[in-house]
């Protein structure tokens, strides 16, 4: 997908969806569903604008497991699903991250090493529903990459700018002023100076585990060594 730019609304406004986004919002949710379904015993969570419901026709399906499990028994429940895996590391500061493709929309997340509570505001802070959620149609707030809230409604979603609303935007979401302003900071520099890239972004071989793998990444690179020692890992 294309990067998307950080907008100015000031004021709130209503966006009303045409029977056509309520058909791609459907269609994302219900398969979503059935790889959250083999995913149960893990609490996996469905982030972003499927979870908010501000979808477009490309938009991502994006699912993340909450805590580290041994990375087999999330491959044994996706068995037949798996087309591409691979480890995540943003920067050197953020967190180890396994993930699995489904398809070129779909993928799977789950931590290599212990999350802090930080790290997993930040699926809060982009909309994040679970599996009880997804069963009951349930749609929750989130803050998109263009710096926009979006509050679900029954016609479609309210959308107000974050910035100058952060308070009351943490509070609407359930998480920090901090990951507010932190995600504000680092959306607003990256729409300024552009991406610069990720730290780590490696395809895991077929015949080896994520743990096998992170532990070659480890034993070459002391950022990643000093992380997995803070928080447990391989």
């Amino acid at each position: 997908m294309p990067r998307e730019k950080v907008v100015r609304v000031w004021d709130e406004r209503e966006v009303v969806y045409p029977p056509k986004r309520w058909r791609y919002l459907l269609e994302k949710r219900e398969r979503a569903l059935k790889i959250m379904e083999r995913l149960g015993q893990f609490d996996p969570q469905l982030y972003g604008s499927v979870a908010r419901g501000d979808v477009r026709k490309d938009s991502d399906i994006d699912i993340f497991i909450p805590y580290r499990v041994p990375s087999y028994l999330i491959e044994l429940a996706l068995e037949g699903l798996v087309s591409r895996r691979k480890i995540v590391m943003a920067t050197p500061w953020h967190l180890i991250k396994g993930v699995i493709e489904i398809d070129e929309e779909t993928t799977v997340t789950f931590p290599l090493i212990d999350p802090t509570d930080r790290e997993l505001e930040f699926y809060r802070w982009g909309g994040a529903v679970d599996l009880w959620g997804m069963k009951t149609n349930e749609r929750v707030p989130g803050v998109n990459k263009k710096l926009i809230l979006i509050v679900p409604t029954e016609r479609g979603h309210i959308e107000r700018e974050v910035v100058g609303r952060e308070s009351e935007v943490a509070r609407i979401l359930g998480v920090s002023v901090d990951i507010v302003t932190e995600r504000v900071h680092v959306l607003t520099r990256r729409d300024a100076i552009g991406r610069t890239g990720i730290y780590i972004n490696e395809e895991v071989p077929d015949w080896m585990s994520f743990e096998e793998a992170l532990k070659l990444i480890t034993d070459r690179d002391p950022n990643v060594r000093r992380k997995v020692r803070e928080r447990g890992g391989v």
